[in-house]
């Protein structure tokens, strides 16, 4: 009889845990989680769901309701680096940005909604409040019971294209985007309205593949602005010599495209290493079939690119629990890296009033700029995190200038930051970056500066867990 026990107890444990692994196989949930991610938003609601509840309508429960609010204080605001100002700022579509300016700013109140829909869906709204108005962040459905580790999200949503893109401004680890989100992407990150199909294999180790069709509209990758006329007043040499204020009109001559007209894929693969330990690479691209942009002088001289544009980059993460309390010991070091084309045809025209005095140029251009970064943060003490970030943009930077080519050289940024949670509502951060913005080849040397930013966040409501 002694013998039998010890026997059939590891009998009965062994097959508890076979049965416990087989039901984390069927679990689509515990098969799609990304090692790398919080735990989601919508945790309360899928509790529901493991517990059998059947959910006829969204009034079943009450939704996750969080609210966040963002302030912001820099001593400078810093210029778009030479040849990104071209394709930055003039995106079509969104209403706002998460850019800094000098001085007080209130960047966001975000007010987010998730949880289950029914069986068959999740949801989520964020809504950002800014002193322009009301804008809808993000707001999109993803399926719950599609076999085979397939999932669909449909509505406005950051793109998975990289890793830090996909997270809002209060989730960055310091208070502003990296270079190569900020330039390519835009302010906003690439955050478009479209469906986003994704698989995840049943392997044991954890890859993710996915691909989106966007409407197309993000600064930087995706710039629209479609056809239409552009009125201006300017100041032109009147009839005596002396300048007169003349309004005048162009048709832009921009052709129209409908959407969607963007398109990106991506693969994320997290190889087990071990306790404590993620690690996670990723591969990415997307092509836009409409880049637009359009510039007007105030000599009534008006320039515009219309082509298509490509870009492709990887990233790659890594995270270290260390174990201690509030982030004492936790190891984060990520980095990406991103290039991009721009096939354009370009024309260059002069008005007077309503007419146009004749064009001065027009050709082919072909932009090829690329961008990089990377940064670690420390948990060096209970609430306590030091960061530090290396910003490259411009190691392949050539494009045109007044129809020119040029070559804009690299611009760099090396930040430090120390932020102090006093629990995992609220976070206190002060950052320091030091500039060193290149010249173009008519230029002489670099232009260097030293910005200063404190950042205070606070949470309140159910939010998901930041990363570890």
């Amino acid at each position: 009889m002694k013998n039998i026990l010890p026997s059939l107890l590891a009998l009965t444990l062994a097959s508890g845990l076979t049965v416990a692994s087989a039901q984390e196989a069927d679990d689509p949930v515990a098969r799609t989680r990304d090692p790398l991610d919080p735990p989601p938003m919508r945790l309360r609601a899928l509790q529901l769901a493991e517990r059998d509840v059947p959910v006829a309508t969204g009034t079943e429960f009450n939704p996750a309701i969080s609210v966040i609010v963002d302030a912001v204080y820099a001593s400078d605001e810093t210029e778009a680096p030479p040849g990104f100002e071209f394709g930055h700022g003039h995106g079509h579509g969104h209403g706002h940005g998460h850019g800094v300016e000098e001085g007080f700013n209130l960047r966001e109140v975000e007010l987010t909604f998730s949880g289950t829909v029914d069986p068959y869906f999740d949801a989520l709204v964020a809504l950002g409040f800014h002193e322009d108005g009301v804008e809808v962040e993000e707001a999109y459905l993803t399926t719950r019971m599609l076999p085979a580790g397939l999932q669909v999200k449909a509505g406005k949503f950051l793109s998975d294209v990289g890793y830090i893109n996909k997270q809002h401004p209060h989730d960055w680890l310091f208070v502003d985007a990296p270079w190569m989100r900020e330039f390519f992407f835009g302010d906003e990150g690439l955050n478009e309205v479209g469906v986003q199909l994704t698989w995840v294999p049943p392997t044991e180790t954890y890859f993710r593949f996915g691909v989106e069709i966007l409407q197309g509209e993000s600064e930087g990758v995706a710039n629209y602005i479609g056809p239409g006329r552009h009125e201006a007043v300017t100041l032109l040499p009147g009839p005596g010599g002396a300048p007169e204020r003349v309004r005048w009109r162009a048709d832009h001559d921009l052709a129209e495209r409908d959407g969607p007209r963007l398109f990106t894929a991506f693969a994320k693969v997290a190889p087990d290493i071990g306790p404590n330990h993620a690690v996670q690479f990723g591969l990415f691209g997307g092509h836009s079939r409409a880049f637009q942009q359009m510039d007007a002088h105030s000599s009534g001289r008006l320039e515009t690119w219309d082509g298509d544009s490509t870009f492709f980059g990887l990233d790659a993460v890594y995270k270290y629990d260390g174990g201690g309390v509030m982030g004492h010991g936790n190891f984060t070091l990520q980095g990406e890296y991103i290039y991009r084309e721009l096939d354009l045809r370009y024309r260059n025209r002069q008005f007077d009033s309503f007419s146009s005095l004749g064009t001065l140029d027009e050709g082919d251009q072909k932009w090829k700029q690329d961008g990089l970064y990377v940064q670690a943060t420390y948990g060096f003490a209970p609430r306590w995190n030091a960061g530090l970030r290396a910003d490259l943009l411009g190691l392949t930077n050539d494009g045109f200038e007044d129809g020119e080519a040029e070559s804009f050289g690299t611009s760099k940024r090396y930040t430090g930051q120390v932020s102090y949670a006093p629990t995992e509502f609220s976070r206190l951060r002060a950052q320091l970056s030091y500039v060193d913005m290149a010249h173009d080849d008519h230029g002489h040397g670099h232009s260097e500066e030293w910005v200063f930013m404190l950042q205070y966040v606070i949470s309140l409501g159910v939010h998901g867990a930041h990363a570890f």
